[in-house]
């Protein structure tokens, strides 16, 4: 019997996402469904939802939940990675408030600056725990993350973890029905190239019937950016660098160090930048669970809809040897020419029979490659920090970071980045 195992299945929305597309999935039949979280009681709550759904759907898979990681890994073909250590209370909440004390504002902290830089720092050493076992009772096991910061960690798996890792986003796929419908355009019959960075990745082509399509994208933004909206900062990059970006206007707000300003408060709302958002986020999902719980946990009559998440379709494609094609992270073997080679790159993927196959992209226009170096700058410190242990490293990865340095003098940054070492205590390993 072939196995799926999924780490962190106690996130159970996302667990009915990945595992309910599965269970839906004729080529993945048959297949153990295998659940781990340090959670037990989340972790009962996902395997309750998807015995639901698997009697719901007349799905063949075993479901079974794990207390013990290595087993739950044994001997599994495909891992998915959805956790995250440290939760909201404590570590989201330090990440946004120390820095706040410093002045420095964020958005959403969970892929660059100082809540990015953190995230990594607590979360590598665990990836790394879960290479060891991986190497060791299911070595040649794909493993997927879905974790942020997406870059970082993907990399870590790869460069350091000796994992065959994918890193994979939804903000790939949802580029263009986003950017359309913001638009009032039509999607259908919609070509488009995608390529960069995990976050920042670039719309570098996109036609309809052979006709490039980005004056017509570039003039309704125009009259779009005139009145508020949620894309502000997206469409505002566009406009000044000439393409569209993958992820969100909360995300690239922070990304960048041209929109969350002391010296310049008006940007904030000039931009609708929506500082703080991550921290409401986690506080509506926590007062919402209850309800939730009771309607996916609860619920024997639960269904399910297979969803865009790359995950069912990479596990189908491998299986069946129909080829799929997706955005995928991966490092970067030459595939974008002006971007470091230590760095993961976020491109279109051929998934097959053979696995996940990157794409040849070559150089990217020159100003969106400045762009995605200065966020690989800090990615790469990042990783060198959680390597070598010093503390340095960590300074200089926010030294580096666009956003902080252009907020807060070099000493500030260092007594920020103390004082959050401090914080987090034993959610971070020893700092020399």
């Amino acid at each position: 019997m072939s196995k799926i195992t999924f780490l962190g299945a106690g996130s159970t929305v996302f667990a009915k996402n990945v595992l309910g597309d599965c269970l839906m999935t004729p080529a993945l039949q048959g297949f153990e469904i295998a659940l781990f979280d340090i959670d037990h009681e989340r972790l009962q709550d996902s395997a309750n939802m998807l015995n639901n759904i698997k009697k719901t759907s007349g799905s063949t898979s075993v479901i079974k939940s794990y207390t013990d990681r290595k087993e739950a890994l044994r001997g599994a073909k495909y891992v998915v990675n959805a956790i995250q250590v440290g939760g909201y209370d404590p570590c989201t909440i330090t990440d946004f408030e120390i820095p706040k004390k410093y002045g420095l504002r964020q958005t959403i902290a969970d892929t660059v600056g100082i809540g990015g830089i953190f995230r990594n720092l607590r979360t590598i050493p665990v990836m790394l725990d879960f290479a060891a076992d991986i190497r060791e009772v299911c070595p040649d096991a794909l493993f997927l993350n879905y974790t942020n910061p997406m870059a970082v960690l993907t990399n870590v798996m790869n460069t350091y973890g000796g994992v065959r890792t994918v890193g994979l986003c939804h903000s790939v796929q949802a580029c263009i029905p986003e950017l359309f419908k913001s638009l009032g355009l039509e999607k259908e019959g919609v070509k488009a190239k995608i390529a960069g960075i995990n976050h920042m990745a670039w719309l570098l082509e996109v036609t309809k019937d052979g006709v490039d399509l980005y004056p017509e994208i570039k003039k309704r933004a125009i009259e779009k950016q005139k009145e508020k909206h949620k894309d502000m900062v997206r469409f505002e990059m566009m406009l000044k660098f000439g393409h569209y970006i993958t992820e969100s206007s909360e995300h690239n707000a922070e990304y960048h160090p041209y929109f969350i300003k002391r010296n310049y408060p008006e940007l904030i709302d000039r931009f609708n930048i929506p500082l703080d958002e991550y921290p409401r986020r986690c506080v509506n999902q926590i007062s919402r669970w209850k309800q939730m719980r009771e309607d996916l946990v609860n619920d024997a009559n639960l269904t399910h809809e297979r969803s865009h998440e790359y995950a069912s379709y990479i596990f189908e494609a491998i299986e069946t040897d129909v080829p799929f094609k997706i955005g995928g992270n991966v490092m970067n073997t030459g595939l974008i020419t002006n971007l470091p080679r230590e760095a993961c790159v976020e491109v279109p993927c051929l998934v097959d029979r053979n696995g996940v196959t990157p794409t040849y992209v070559g150089d990217l226009p020159p100003q969106l490659a400045a762009l995605n170096r200065t966020n690989i700058n800090t990615q790469l410190l990042t990783i060198e920090a959680a390597i070598t242990r010093k503390r340095d490293h960590i300074y200089h990865a926010a030294m580096l970071d666009p956003h902080t340095s252009a907020e807060l003098s070099m000493d500030d940054i260092v007594a920020m980045c103390d004082e959050l070492i401090e914080a987090h205590g034993s959610w971070l390993p020893e700092f020399s």
